[in-house]
């Protein structure tokens, strides 16, 4: 299958617009965020968690994990990080369309227009890249030092060593440097650039395939709860090919850096240590809520986005209607 791109008058759609892209994406991933975070806390507490190593400590799975939380930092605790996911998330939302539909474009056949599914890949793969570098690194890291601690939200005298996501901004600069906001940098790359690859393919495809059995949605937006649908089998394939690349991730971003070590020798500690100590099982750790919470997780964002899309396009200023978005 293949898809064509921007036109002039010739009737092809246009690409979305920046502005387009910031608003619907923005409001897209916030919705995301506020459904779906207590379930990304839940994954990165079991993906920290070492229970299993000592003989006769019984692993936690996932509800009894969210029990816990709840039950010694209150409901609020599942909300940990919240802040700094909030802060990166309409930047982050607003690249990752965008620059799908540049590297798109950039990708097409330049005489015919055409998509190939192998550019929609790469598309998707250097979206993904292009994300994880500008905003998503920072974020993860800063939203991991703040899940990763076990305080009370209930109680004012249990007070934190980051208290909120500035303040853990502010205190891993001071601390440890600029270059902390970025560790992990490469496996993050690597995990957004293979889950946005996966997830706009699948979904480009699913789209089109429900465009050609029901033609009579030509030209407009498929009803939400098929684009809901074609989001949730579209975003669960990506954590099911990079589980133990985020596993990994997660355990480097928590550490603070080793002095004469490489980032390269850090992953391959880690990775040693873990398989050594904790079983090859222990690279999946999180792997139920981490597809709870990314495969409900996109279908939220494209439901929202092409809603929000649509709405815009329909009624806002000639700044905002670019165009189209285009699968």
């Amino acid at each position: 299958m293949a898809t064509k791109v921007s036109g002039g008058n010739n009737g092809q759609k246009k690409p979305t617009s920046a502005a387009t892209n910031l608003i619907a994406g923005g409001g897209a991933g916030m919705m995301e965020a506020l459904v779906c975070h207590p379930l990304d806390t839940i994954k990165v507490r079991m993906q920290l968690s070492k229970r299993g190593r000592v003989p006769g400590q019984a692993k936690r799975g996932f509800i009894k994990t969210g029990v816990e939380i709840v039950q010694k930092e209150t409901a609020l605790g599942l909300y940990k990080g919240l802040g700094a996911v909030l802060t990166g998330i309409v930047p982050k939302m607003a690249i990752r369309f965008t620059s799908f539909e540049w590297y798109k474009q950039l990708l097409a056949n330049k005489e015919t227009g055409v998509v190939s599914g192998q550019a929609l890949f790469l598309a998707g793969l250097s979206a993904g890249v292009t994300e994880a570098v500008a905003v998503v690194t920072p974020m993860e890291v800063i939203k991991i030092r703040l899940q990763a601690q076990h305080h009370s939200m209930a109680d004012p005298l249990d007070v934190p060593k980051y208290r909120n996501a500035a303040h853990a901004l502010y205190t891993v600069v001071k601390e440890e440097g600029f270059g902390a906001l970025y560790r992990g940098v490469s496996l993050t790359a690597l995990r957004q650039g293979s889950n946005q690859a996966v997830n706009f393919t699948a979904y480009t495809y699913f789209k089109e395939w429900l465009y050609q059995w029901q033609p009579e949605y030509q030209g407009g937006n498929l009803p939400s709860y098929q684009t809901t649908l074609i989001g949730l089998v579209s975003g669960a394939m990506g954590p099911l090919s990079n589980a133990p690349i985020d596993t990994i991730k997660t355990r480097l971003q928590k550490m603070k850096a080793e002095e004469g070590t490489s980032a390269l020798q850090r992953i391959t500690k880690i990775a040693g240590e873990m398989f050594k100590q904790e079983g090859f099982h222990a690279f999946y750790k999180g792997i139920t809520p981490r597809i709870m919470r990314v495969a409900p997780g996109q279908a939220v964002t494209f439901t929202v986005y092409e809603y929000l899309k649509e709405k815009l396009e329909k009624s806002g200023p000639s700044i905002i209607t670019g165009g189209r978005y285009e699968e």
